[in-house]
């Protein structure tokens, strides 16, 4: 039997290998869409301030001296502090359809860990929320987004013969775009703005210099506090994203909500979909690519936006602010020619957060996983 051989990745050879081993994955899929390779390089690089409260060690698998598997090990002291566990992550893992190299994979990061006193191994998980989490198991005839994994029919029938099992289930919503916003949300809209003082305003280089991009990401870190695995960004990671990515966004489909007070109390995040323009970019800015992504974000907009993410704060909650959001993102959608719209992961047990679209009609669509393995020594 040819032997599986994993290595710790410590060179720029086999950084540039990790990063370029999806290209012989997804070959020949329709569906994937890339990473930069840039944001993959960043991500493992010291430099990220993730690497302040985690420890990250990304693994190579050779067979035959051919690079057939990847994955990273994550311990996020932060989030391990906070659920009070001991449980070390896997991420981007990608692998041949071969039970060994998965197996050699995760062996790998659970030996890591075990090392380093976790006693649970569970993944697909990042640094942060805002990482790509969990691993598809259904919809694999549809395409991919920026901000998810794809990843193969097999992979989860991998990780179920290997022992792992089910800790939680994301689902995302897909959504056609009405033509007129719903009564229910332009009645709630108004009764919000009227009642309660909340007022929808965009975000742009003023707001931002003003602070208002901090703002977002503290909003951020007191909304998703309770939600599955989460530990808030600090100051330092709250920066990067705001001066790598709030820049790119079309800020007229970034809605933030403010009280009377001016304080940010509801936040959306949404841009227009990226998926081809990606994927004609082959995970490089260079040559072309930054023409490609371009393209997509300020002049030919692609048919479908995404809805990366939407916050309301704790005292908010409850009180029709996500109402503001479809009211003023509908007819925008509508003038930039989005006939769809689709949501990053949502939690499948959290019904709140489910049932507020209920009068678009969604669609539950692409299924994902996190699964998790105690590896505590028997």
């Amino acid at each position: 039997m040819e032997k599986i051989n994993v290595v710790k990745v410590s060179s720029k050879k086999e950084l540039d290998a990790f990063i370029r081993l999806p290209y012989r994955i997804y070959q020949d899929c329709a569906q994937y869409v890339p990473d930069l390779e840039s944001d993959t390089r960043n991500l493992l690089s010291p430099k990220n301030p993730a690497f302040e409260f985690s420890h990250i060690q990304p693994f190579l698998a050779y067979k035959d001296n051919v690079p057939v598997g990847r994955i990273v090990g994550i311990i996020n002291r932060k989030a391990n502090k906070a659920w009070q566990t001991n449980k070390v992550r896997f991420s981007m893992i990608e692998f041949i359809d071969d039970k060994d190299v998965s197996a050699a994979l995760l062996d790998a990061v659970i030996q890591w860990g075990r090392a380093l006193g976790m006693d649970t191994i569970e993944g697909p998980m990042g640094t942060t929320d805002f990482d790509k989490e969990g691993m598809l198991v259904e919809d694999f005839h549809l395409t991919g987004t920026m901000s998810t994994i794809y990843n193969p029919p097999y992979y989860p029938q991998h990780m179920e013969a290997l022992g792992f099992k089910k800790e939680v289930d994301w689902l995302q919503i897909r959504i056609n775009i009405p033509e007129e916003v719903p009564t229910r949300y332009s009645r709630t809209a108004q009764y919000v703005r009227e009642q309660i003082g909340l007022k929808v305003v965009k975000m742009s280089s003023r707001t931002i210099r003003n602070g208002y991009g901090l703002k977002i990401f503290k909003l951020l870190n007191e909304a998703y506090r309770p939600i599955f695995g989460f530990s808030p960004l600090s100051d330092k990671q709250a920066t990067e994203f705001v001066e790598k990515y709030i820049p790119l966004i079309d800020k007229q489909i970034f809605p933030i909500v403010l009280n009377e007070k001016d304080e940010v109390v509801g936040a959306a995040i949404t841009m227009g979909c990226m998926s081809k323009a990606l994927q004609k970019a082959h995970g490089r800015l260079l040559p072309f690519g930054w023409w490609h992504l371009l393209k997509a974000l300020k002049w030919k907009h692609e048919e479908s936006a995404e809805m990366l993410l939407i916050a309301v704060r704790p005292d908010y909650q409850g009180m029709g602010v996500n109402a503001l959001f479809f009211d003023d993102l509908i007819p925008i959608y509508n003038k930039y020619g989005f006939k769809w719209a689709e949501t990053g992961p949502q939690l499948e047990d959290n019904v709140r957060e489910l049932s507020q679209w209920k009068p678009l009609k969604p669609e539950f669509v692409k299924r994902r996983r996190c699964y998790m393995k105690s590896i505590t020594d028997k």
